[in-house]
């Protein structure tokens, strides 16, 4: 930057003057920042443009420079004093401050529409419009201050001009400019009715361009979210994601590598069922490509090589996309209809008709609809007179009950110096046999056993998987990933 300004100024002390205002206007800006309680991150730091910050500096000093240069018949080539250097930066600079004051303020009022931004814009990109206001701030405050008095100390006091580099860079684009000038000027008429011709076909063609909130990245990797049926245990899960690397990695050359995490973690900072899995492949680089030539087209050929896997849905994203769109709205996919209602049955059956509806859409990949219903439950109704005839209370059923899934302490075992539960209750096999169940005793009042077939009815039934709540309501979702198409036109 610093290069730069001293090239085109042709003056290392003017360069120097101008790039000492970077430094000094993003000072200004964090302390801003850490009065309006803005964090320095990627975000608030990322859009900072030096070019902005020191165009009022740059403005001051070339003119001070100018001003100077075409003085030297006033001075004969003399030196200036320092009282003739402020007389000069003064009348330079209160000739073109005022032009200067109006770019820097005309660049602080673009970015006052986005400090209105509320909700996740508001969070994204109202740091990066306050810190650039604050930047753009600092410079123009020091422009009006600090440039002036450091031009007249530092720069050179010599009324001579010796042609330099950056006079011999200037020469060639002035010539060309100023019969491009001259030629305007003259059909000044014809030109500005281009002009609005121009911005009316600009204005077309820009509503035809679509829209996306956050661009979609080339990668480099995929991410398939797998789902299964609800009930789906946790080693066939293990199993079906097994196979589906397998079939990755034989049907296609591209894939390096893939590694699936089903479920979550002890502590769940990703919280998902585990019939919900997500596997990351690991891509080689996309010149070496030989089973498909785009991003899509892979995807697509991927996800029909593992609609062999019976009951399995796989829908392929990017990582850092499906992550974002995750902390964003809290789901995976690009775009999300929501639901709300309080009937499960009646959610589910419209984001089933939704999904039909959609998924002849251009654009749209295939509808994944949030799983609600269909989690298998045993159920145990019992008959309340026969208890009541036996003597048998709900609470020793219960206990019954609870011991053989849940188990029930019987004693200790000691290694040592450490003391464990001993934990008895029915095998893993047995628990979902509903014979076994049925012939499970209840004790009697007398001493003797019955039966729980005899007192009570034991069936398989669906239950709801998972039940979601937002804004106080129950919620469904219908997602889907946007392919070949911009998100603003497909939805």
């Amino acid at each position: 930057m610093v290069f730069i300004l001293v090239l085109f100024l042709g003056n290392y002390r003017a360069g120097l003057v101008v790039a000492s205002v970077i430094p000094l206007s993003m000072l200004f800006a964090f302390g801003m920042m850490r009065l309006f309680g803005v964090s320095g991150n990627l975000m608030s730091l990322g859009a900072i443009d030096f070019g902005l910050i020191v165009d009022g500096a740059v403005i001051i000093v070339e003119a001070v420079c100018h001003h100077i240069g075409i003085s030297r018949d006033k001075y004969r080539g003399a030196r200036l004093t320092q009282a003739q250097m402020d007389d000069e930066v003064y009348l330079s600079a209160s000739k073109i401050r005022k032009s200067a004051a109006f770019g820097e303020i005309i660049i602080m009022t673009v970015y006052l529409p986005l400090l209105t931004l509320a909700g996740i814009e508001g969070k994204m990109f109202r740091p990066m419009a306050m810190t650039i206001f604050f930047a753009i701030l600092g410079a123009f405050i020091l422009s009006l201050t600090y440039v002036p008095m450091a031009s007249a100390l530092f720069l050179s006091k010599e009324s001579t001009h010796k042609r330099n580099l950056s006079d011999r860079l200037v020469e060639k684009p002035r010539g060309w400019y100023l019969p491009v000038i001259t030629k305007s000027l003259n059909w000044g008429k014809t030109l500005i009715a281009s002009m609005v011709v121009l911005f009316t076909i600009s204005l077309l063609i820009f509503n035809r361009l679509g829209g996306e909130f956050i661009p979609s990245l080339e990668e480099g990797d995929f991410a398939a979210e797998i789902s299964m049926e609800q009930g789906t245990s946790l080693s066939q899960m293990g199993e079906n994601a097994t196979q589906a690397e397998k079939i990755l990695k034989v049907q296609f050359p591209e894939v390096k590598q893939a590694v699936t995490r089903i479920g979550s973690s002890e502590i769940p900072t990703d919280p998902m069922p585990m019939e919900r899995a997500d596997m990351l492949i690991s891509l080689i680089p996309e010149a070496e490509w030989t089973s498909a030539k785009t991003k899509d087209e892979l995807m697509e050929k991927m996800e029909e090589a593992l609609s062999i896997i019976p009951g399995m849905e796989v829908e392929m994203t990017q990582p850092i996309q499906m992550r974002n769109n995750e902390l964003i709205t809290g789901i995976k996919q690009d775009v999300a209809i929501k639901i709300y209602g309080n009937d499960l049955d009646a959610l589910e059956s419209s984001a089933k008709k939704v999904a039909s509806l959609i998924k002849n859409v251009d654009g749209v990949s295939e509808p994944f609809v949030e799983k609600v219903q269909g989690q298998p439950q045993i159920q145990v109704k019992y008959d309340r007179d026969r208890l009541a005839k036996y003597g048998i209370s709900i609470t020793t059923a219960n206990r019954v009950l609870e011991a053989d899934f849940a188990g029930r302490r019987t004693g200790y075992v000691f290694e040592e110096d450490c003391r464990f539960d001993m934990v008895v209750r029915m095998d893993n096999d047995l628990r979902n046999d509903l014979e076994a169940l049925e012939g499970l005793y209840l004790p009697l009042p007398d001493g003797g056993t019955l039966p729980l077939r005899q007192v009570a009815e034991i069936s398989f039934e669906d239950a709801p998987a998972q039940i979601t709540h937002e804004d106080g309501q129950r919620r469904i979702y219908v997602g889907f990933n946007v392919r070949g198409r911009d998100v603003q036109s497909t939805v």
